[in-house]
């Protein structure tokens, strides 16, 4: 098919590649000359892995090109997806300016039967807003008996595993109406998924899919922060906690690590767009607004355990920050736990000095001028107060603190993914804190081992 994709964003680029790879010829269009031209020099504006291998494959192969020019990418297209972004309003609802843009492009200059696909995040109604405002474009153009039919296909990309969700989805979410569309679209993906894994419905549903997913698997992240929270409180183990009820075929075990809150660019500003779509229809959506409430606390938890241990005058301590991504093989730092943590450590007097294995660049961009970046781990906690472990690399996983602990001036460490073992750290000599797992040095009582351990260490016992 020839395919064409408004948008070079993580979801366009990842995308459009994967329908390349698929043997489609592909042209992925951008209003940002500057993008184009880095992507046809084989320069990728986003890190994911395995990306730039497959983007260099299919422009070899001849598959997938890159056009500033939306007249281009229309060319004999059969399906134009539209895959801009759609971040949050002042409000909390989606800002559609940049898919009004998308449309208003395409409605300019298309002379040719063509179904519209709606890959960016929408609330629901988009779909026949963005009809009716094709339909009035092909009228002032006297082009009325052009079929443009709109479509709804939601994406459920993980960042850091986009190209295998992509080429191996869970499933694929269709919202079409006529007979012609979904056969299209079953053609489309059946390289991808079997049959059974297409979900075709109504346009509607299909947009409101996208929320309720994003939505119900933030919450299981906002319940066991929350059951963490409980789990210091009353000297519990929040792993065993999650042990305990992962072992239930009926929960199973994903998205239960408890931490130090979620962020990315979809979960925050869908669970709140969610609110604002209920809200407009008189709902009181109270589950996603306690969701997203329990998520902007978990977020200021690291920093108010570092206020804490050394006060809220931190002048002369320097603070190590490990990760800065909001999550570990991604660049992305938007709504990271990383961002509140630098902030309110600033705003302390701390001096700060982070290091990250990818996003360095990016948060150069988004934090403050005075945070100072690192080369390397050792470099990182050298003379270091505290280290704070904010995203979960698998580098940092596997570190030798036996011998990183001598760079450190004092050997403090904030684990706020609860990567590493309590009881091996306090061995290390380490005054350790970590979430949910009882294992705080200030606390006096506690039935787990690791808490008995502390105290026993601090002749509590």
């Amino acid at each position: 098919m020839r395919i064409c994709f408004v948008g070079t964003g993580y979801v366009g680029l990842v995308t459009g590649t994967c329908f390349a790879e698929k043997g489609n010829d592909v042209c992925c269009v951008d209003i940002d000359k500057k993008r184009i031209e880095d992507l046809n020099s084989g320069i990728i504006p986003i890190y994911e892995p395995g990306l730039e291998e497959l983007v260099k494959k299919n422009r070899e192969a001849g598959r997938l090109s890159f056009s500033a020019e939306i007249k281009e990418g229309l060319e004999h297209a059969q399906l134009c997806f539209i895959a801009v972004g759609t971040p949050p309003s002042s409000n909390g609802s989606a800002d559609l300016a940049q898919v009004l843009n998308a449309l208003d492009s395409i409605g300019s200059c298309i002379d040719h039967s063509c179904f519209i696909v709606v890959k960016s995040t929408v609330p629901v109604g988009t779909g026949t807003l963005l009809w009716k405002r094709i339909r009035a474009h092909m009228h002032e153009r006297g082009l009325e008996k052009i079929n443009l039919e709109v479509l709804s296909n939601p994406e459920f990309l993980k960042e850091g595993m986009a190209i295998e969700d992509c080429l191996n989805p869970d499933r694929v979410v269709v919202g079409a109406v006529s007979d012609e569309a979904r056969s299209v679209m079953r053609e489309l993906y059946a390289p991808f998924v079997p049959e059974d894994r297409l979900l075709l419905m109504d346009p509607s549903s299909a947009e409101i899919t996208k929320y309720a997913a994003n939505a119900m698997l933030a919450s299981r992240i906002s319940f066991m922060n929350e059951i963490a929270q409980l789990c210091d409180k009353i000297g519990a183990d929040v792993l065993s906690v999650k042990e305990g009820i992962a072992s239930d075929r009926r929960i199973g075990s994903f998205f239960l690590n408890a931490g130090c809150g979620y962020g990315g660019s979809c979960f925050p500003k869908d669970v709140q767009a969610l609110c604002h779509i209920g809200e407009g229809q008189g709902l009181d959506m109270t589950m996603a607004t306690a969701i997203d409430k329990v998520n902007r606390k978990q977020k200021e938890l690291l920093q108010l355990m570092v206020r804490e241990r050394f006060g809220s005058d931190m002048e002369g301590l320097t603070i190590a920050v490990m990760g800065l991504a909001f999550k570990p093989h991604t660049d992305d730092i938007r709504e990271a736990p990383s961002i509140s943590l630098i902030r309110g450590l600033i705003d302390c007097g701390a001096s700060v000095r982070a290091y990250d294995p990818i996003a360095m660049g990016q948060a150069a961009i988004m934090l403050p001028k005075d945070v100072r970046f690192a080369d390397g781990i050792e470099k990182l906690l050298e003379g270091a107060d505290a280290a704070v472990l904010v995203t979960e690399w698998p580098e940092f996983r596997s570190l030798d603190w036996d011998s990183l602990a001598p760079h450190m001036k004092r050997r403090i460490v904030f684990d706020g993914r609860n990567i590493y073992d309590p009881a091996e750290m306090i061995d290390k000599g380490f005054e350790y804190y970590c979430i949910g797992r009882n294992c705080r040095p200030q606390m006096q009582f506690g039935s787990s081992e690791c808490a008995k351990k502390i105290n026993n260490k601090q002749g509590r016992i």
